[in-house]
């Protein structure tokens, strides 16, 4: 009998926390649930952090659903980041702007992503990496600042779907010719296929996103609210290089002859992009196209399919999930005191609120790949593969690093020294909820380090 409780138990193990999100959306849409709600997503956390991890195997597997460490750690970071994102709105709460919906809408992203990052079927996958899309337009269209909020939402939804439509007939072709579509199966396959090849790995590329395909971002970004914007630079970008990981797994023979291609475009486009990032006025803009540089070396990474680059891959993957994501907490503090983004008027910040110095600090120290944040230990890793594909990769790394550490010197530095804007005429320094929220996305980023080695040894 004990036994017959224990198989029970494993066998519900992954739709447990599902039917706990599925039940949380009724709770939304009651009055006065807002931090309940965030109370809720952190015990389903806490609860989530305790499940037995296989590092070798896909491992809790129910109902088509299982993690693996690659899976587990995405869906950890994704729920901590939608922690986050309900902490950060707290003007939407206040103003009582449609929280309801609000709350709804995040939760249902949370199901969407959870179900992404846990499925074992190629096509379940696409399905709901494709629907996770709808509420990022939702929050993008509803509580976006600027009426060029629709623009940024068409250029989302177009730029992706765009390319899906291909990966959704890769993945009918492989089920007519393999009759399987289960992703633990599909390394057994060996598909030399050119178009078959383009077809599935664009999609991703798209969604990471690579230099040439990543105009939808900025735009995106800019007119997200902070909510939107958190969910987009922590998990969506994510998405696409976990997609990749595990597309990679039967198209290896092929990406052999043509990974020189991408590696080559996501190089000088990180490169490029570095020095775009000097040209930026808006904060949010700046912080967006550093996510692009940051996100071509990841490409590379996984693109060269050696075993330091699908561990840097995962590691800087999480690292600037939360790096990136406290850093568009950051430019939204200034964004509720001053009611602008512009490097001209966020100015002189120093005067103002100089605990909030000390987190710009910390946060743009962690994203130039400073010790001890998880992006240092995915940029050695990725650097290490890159090096040991091509000795000439060091000189566009060379010069992506040092213009990565340029651009958070001049963001750091037009912030918070200079005469500030005469304009200012009404403030307020920072509030225990903002530093709480900044203290979560740094004190992971860093502490993680000491448990690399769970990292390291996933495969």
């Amino acid at each position: 009998m004990m036994y017959m409780y224990m198989y029970m138990y494993n066998l519900l193990m992954m739709m447990k926390f599902l039917m706990m999100m599925i039940f949380m959306m009724p709770l939304c849409l009651v009055k006065n649930m807002f931090w309940m709600v965030q109370m809720m997503l952190m015990l389903m956390m806490f609860l989530f952090m305790n499940l037995n991890i296989s590092i070798m195997n896909f491992c809790n597997i129910s109902y088509m659903m299982s993690v693996d460490l690659l899976s587990y750690g995405l869906i950890l970071l994704s729920i901590w980041i939608v922690i986050l994102m309900i902490m950060s709105s707290e003007n939407l709460f206040k103003e009582n702007f449609y929280i309801n919906f609000f709350l709804f809408n995040i939760i249902f992203l949370l199901i969407m992503l959870y179900l992404t990052f846990s499925v074992l079927n190629l096509f379940m996958f696409y399905l709901f990496f494709e629907g996770s899309l709808i509420p990022t337009l939702l929050l993008i269209i509803g509580w976006g600042y600027q009426p060029e909020r629709i623009q940024a939402g068409l250029y989302l939804l177009f730029y992706t779907l765009f390319v899906s439509l291909p990966l959704l007939i890769g993945i009918f072709y492989i089920f007519n010719n393999m009759n399987c579509l289960m992703i633990y199966f599909l390394k057994f396959l060996d598909m030399n296929y050119y178009i078959l090849y383009f077809s599935m790995v664009m999609a991703f590329l798209v969604k990471m996103p690579m230099y040439f395909v990543h105009l939808w971002l900025p735009k995106a970004h800019v007119e997200a609210p902070v909510s939107g914007s958190m969910i987009l630079a922590g998990i969506m970008l994510k998405l696409g290089g976990y997609g990749l990981l595990r597309v990679m797994i039967f198209l290896q023979e092929i990406n052999m002859k043509l990974n020189y291609l991408w590696i080559i475009i996501s190089l000088l486009g990180g490169f490029y992009i570095s020095l775009k990032c000097f040209c930026q006025v808006d904060i949010k803009s700046l912080i967006a196209y550093s996510s692009v540089a940051h996100m071509s070396i990841v490409i590379s990474g996984i693109m060269i399919m050696n075993y330091w680059g699908y561990m840097g891959s995962y590691i800087l993957m999480i690292g600037h999930g939360l790096c990136s994501s406290g850093m568009f907490c950051l430019a939204n503090i200034l964004y509720e005191r001053l009611h602008s983004r512009s490097l001209y008027i966020n100015k002189g910040m120093m005067n103002f609120m100089p605990s909030m110095s000390l987190w710009w600090f910390l946060l743009l120290s962690s994203n130039m790949a400073a010790p001890p944040s998880l992006n240092l230990m995915g940029e050695i890793s990725l650097i290490n593969s890159l090096l040991s594909w091509s000795w000439f990769s060091m000189i566009m790394l060379m010069l992506i690093s040092f213009f990565s550490a340029g651009y958070s010197l001049y963001l750091y530095s037009y912030i918070q020294h200079g005469d500030y804007y005469q304009g200012v005429y009404s403030y307020y320094t920072g509030v225990s909820r903002e530093y709480l929220m900044l203290m979560l996305h740094w004190f992971p980023l860093n502490i993680l380090i000491l448990k690399v080695d769970y990292f390291m040894i996933w495969f």
